[in-house]
């Protein structure tokens, strides 16, 4: 996620979530914890996946990620995925069972989601999804396709920080798909990602969301 102490904070003092009732991008939550569970039913998956106080979305499945998993193709078969912004990883394991010979790497800054994010692979046996912090992701690593609802409510320039530090590290030729609230600025993201030499396009719009496709137009070389 965006790299050092003082972008972490920077970002955490912009984000409020009705939903958790303090700052979801915070490293370490301070609400007290109180565990639930809810349930991602998907044509083809069913995850009943723990969660916390203190996380995006703890009541029930953000319906911008229902969006994104319902809306995208299927991501590649093998080679390395992202889900960025991964929380208690609602899209990260539909990608791991999806792509079964892939390695999913679920990244967030915030450390009780991970842990549910963890909880959440074990439990539905899935041993190809990796969470963790931005450092915990080898240096060289690339993938083939990032997914995510990303974290608008950090402000333009830490989510536009954000985007420069993961979107180079698609594969030329790779996809990210973003799904995004119109009234929180998709249409303007899509041209600002367009204006940085990103192809982007819009793959649907569905319940007050965009699901943007992003091209990395870098070309294989032989």
């Amino acid at each position: 996620m965006p790299r050092g102490p003082r972008r972490h904070a920077r970002a955490a003092a912009l984000v409020r979530s009705a939903d958790v009732g303090e700052h979801y991008f915070a490293e370490r939550p301070q609400a007290r914890s109180r565990p639930g569970t809810v349930d991602l039913v998907l044509p083809d998956l069913h995850f009943r996946l723990a969660t916390d106080r203190g996380m995006f979305s703890p009541d029930r499945v953000d319906l911008g990620t229902r969006v994104l998993l319902d809306s995208v193709p299927p991501p590649p078969p093998d080679g390395d995925l992202l889900d960025l912004g991964c929380g208690y990883g609602p899209i990260a394991l539909t990608m791991a069972a999806r792509s079964p010979q892939a390695i999913v790497w679920g990244v967030d800054v915030n450390e009780r989601a991970l842990e549910c994010g963890r909880d959440n692979a074990q439990a539905a046996g899935l041993d190809n999804v990796r969470f963790g912090l931005e450092r915990d992701v080898p240096a060289g690593t690339r993938f083939a396709a990032i997914w995510s609802n990303p974290p608008i409510r950090i402000g333009k320039p830490a989510l536009h920080g954000l985007l420069d530090t993961w979107l180079p590290r698609l594969v030329p030729g790779g996809r990210a798909h973003l799904v995004v609230q119109k009234n929180l600025g998709s249409d303007s993201l899509q041209r600002w990602l367009q204006s940085r030499g990103w192809p982007t396009e819009r793959l649907t719009s569905r319940a007050g969301y965009r699901v943007l496709a992003v091209t990395n137009p870098e070309k294989d070389t032989p």
